[in-house]
């Protein structure tokens, strides 16, 4: 059921909003938080689709702010949705004209649910310190996605320099199976520390650069960022221990290989995850993320910048399992020094 109310106020939503209950039940019952949604008009239909989809899990009352022109007379357009159309939550989309435009906090705080917690989510164009900005201050959980920045390291950076508990990103979501599959190799014998390790992936990808200061942060080794072309995603991990090395590849953005010394190759399904997947992992948890803040506070300042080049280039050379870093024994520095030679030997056949 959806329910237009053009030029209205949030008294009159609030009332329509029983007769709503009173008609089709009750619907607040169950509802375990509301999330907040700050959108321009071109993004709506998608952040609802995705807010629908992640909602069968996690039932809740979702108020979509739409930010309309800040010009001319303030005006407020709402519209109900709910039942089949709402997915398992009930949907309120606010559109804010004139002054109304910069006041959101104002026009929603009448109808977030009581005593439930409050979730912002900003699809695109997240303020620069989401935290300190007014619907952010209301939130208990604050979910931005670098990936649609402009510039998303720039993007990542300032979410470091603005961090406050409570914040997260979908660009941290999108990695947590690459992260899964890396902790469980490494839990695994042998049980050798990892010398060095290569992240190889798009160069607009802020999910490969965290991805990158994770393994910084945690395995207190050299991290390289390597950079393949924009659009490619997530592409390869590359960890180098004395006994032999620890790849994983998804070259296709769909099937990963993940091979290591001694052990035969394994094919995985490692599709790109679906926006509705990731803000569903988000709202799964309403407590602060400890291992994304250190990531992205203090991971991000021990990356190393690579060539994509010579890290694929490495990779087809010394092979999935064997070569330089399987050799048990051999010299860390002796092992770089071995695969620069071959990168730039790949290039020059190529030349």
């Amino acid at each position: 059921m959806i329910v237009d109310l053009p030029r209205t106020t949030t008294a009159a939503v609030n009332k329509k909003m029983v007769e709503l209950r009173n008609d089709v039940g009750a619907m607040t019952l169950g509802r375990v938080l509301t999330l907040v949604i700050v959108v321009d008009g071109t993004e709506v239909d998608e952040a609802i689709d995705a807010a629908n989809d992640a909602s069968r899990q996690h039932p809740c009352r979702i108020i979509v702010l739409v930010r309309g022109s800040k010009r001319g007379a303030n005006r407020l357009d709402a519209q109900i949705r709910v039942g089949g159309d709402a997915g398992a939550s009930e949907v309120i989309i606010l559109w804010l004209y004139g002054a109304l435009a910069g006041h959101g906090n104002s026009v929603v705080v009448s109808l977030l649910l009581p005593d439930s917690p409050v979730v912002a989510w900003w699809p695109k164009g997240a303020p620069e310190d989401v935290y300190a900005s007014a619907i952010g201050q209301m939130a208990q959980r604050r979910i931005t996605d670098a990936a649609e920045a402009r510039n998303p390291r720039t993007e990542l950076k300032r979410r470091a320099d603005t961090y406050q508990p409570g914040d997260t990103d979908l660009a941290w979501t999108r990695i947590t199976l690459w992260r899964g599959l890396l902790a469980a190799a490494l839990d695994q014998p042998p049980y050798e520390p990892v010398v060095t390790a290569t992240v190889t992936g798009a160069s607009d990808s802020p999910s490969a650069d965290l991805l990158a200061a994770w393994l910084a942060q945690a395995l207190k080794c050299p991290v390289t960022r390597a950079r393949s072309r924009a659009g490619t995603g997530m592409v390869s991990v590359r960890l180098e221990r004395r006994s032999g090395n620890i790849d994983l590849l998804r070259p296709d953005g769909a099937v990963a290989t993940l091979a290591e010394t001694g052990q035969p190759v394994r094919r995985i399904s490692l599709d790109r995850r679906e926006l509705a997947e990731c803000l569903a992992e988000e709202l799964h948890r309403l407590d602060p993320d400890e291992t994304y803040a250190e990531t992205l506070t203090k991971g991000l300042a021990k990356v190393g910048g690579g060539s994509a080049m010579a890290a694929t280039n490495r990779v087809a050379h010394t092979g999935a399992t064997q070569g330089p870093g399987a050799r048990k024994g051999g010299n860390p520095k002796s092992r770089t020094k071995e695969a620069a030679s071959l990168a730039v030997q790949k290039e020059k056949s190529l030349s």
